[in-house]
């Protein structure tokens, strides 16, 4: 089995900066594609960023300029610096991973961890 497990999230004051981590461990032979989505109250998840095993990128519209998702494959982790953070950056933040296993491939995904933004 794989597990996900986030961290990173606080309470921060807009304008801000956090930086949340998301580790993969379990029987993994390699990670493609890597995400973060953001969830807030009364509202559906929401694709934040993406990078895959290459380094490639993409970034939400909202956020392109002032979040940095980065990984780094050694350690099966994904990052997501968050800067210039808006009060409507409040939400719980998941990471999302394609992971390869002597199963095959599977999509797995964290717990989330809570980032506010007070205005």
């Amino acid at each position: 089995q794989v597990q996900l497990v986030e961290s990173g999230g606080d309470l921060v004051q807009a304008g801000g900066s956090l930086r949340l981590s998301c580790a993969a461990s379990g029987s993994i032979l390699s990670i493609d594609t890597m995400a973060w989505y953001s969830q807030a109250p009364g509202k559906q998840r929401e694709l934040v960023a993406t990078i895959t095993s290459g380094g490639s990128t993409n970034y939400a519209n909202s956020v392109k300029g002032r979040f940095t998702i980065t990984r780094d494959n050694a350690k099966n982790t994904v990052y997501l610096q968050m800067n210039s953070l808006k009060p409507e950056d409040t939400a719980v933040y998941y990471c999302n991973a394609h992971v390869a296993g002597y199963w095959g491939i599977d999509i797995y995904w964290g717990q989330g961890t809570q980032v506010t933004v007070s205005s």
